[in-house]
């Protein structure tokens, strides 16, 4: 997966907005008000070319699975490293498995939201939607 693939799956998501209160190499994707992603270019120590990057929010137990599982998911790079992972795009993580991850972001961040907030998408969007993959572990 690429930056502009990357960007558009994040963007395909009910009422996803980018913003970038960063500055304009790391772009935040929103629902609502409620970040659910970021997606930047770095530069690697010693790299010339520049790393394709995501965070995205996670369970803290599948959090911990995911970093075991694949060497491109590392703690959340300027993160709350217990809910959130940095994904680096370096071509070793299946593309349905990002996806993956980015709906399951999605969907936590949704479902976090005030049920004021959560039922105004709840009248829009199906379940499916919002919450495909969402599985809690609790």
């Amino acid at each position: 997966m690429d930056y502009e693939t990357a960007r558009n799956y994040l963007l395909s998501r009910p009422e996803a907005w980018e913003d970038f209160p960063f500055g304009p190499d790391v772009a935040v994707f929103k629902v609502k008000d409620r970040m659910f992603a970021t997606l930047g270019l770095r530069t690697e120590p010693g790299v010339t070319a520049k790393t394709t990057n995501m965070n995205l929010k996670c369970d803290p137990e599948e959090a911990l699975m995911l970093r075991d599982i694949f060497s491109a998911v590392k703690p959340g790079y300027h993160m709350n490293k217990r809910h959130w992972n940095t994904i680096i795009f370096d071509g070793s993580l299946p593309i349905g498995e990002i996806q993956r991850m980015v709906d399951r972001s999605y969907a936590l961040v949704v479902k976090g939201m005030t049920k004021k907030k959560r039922a105004s998408l709840e009248l829009h969007y199906s379940a499916e939607q919002l919450y495909a993959q969402y599985e809690p572990t609790h």
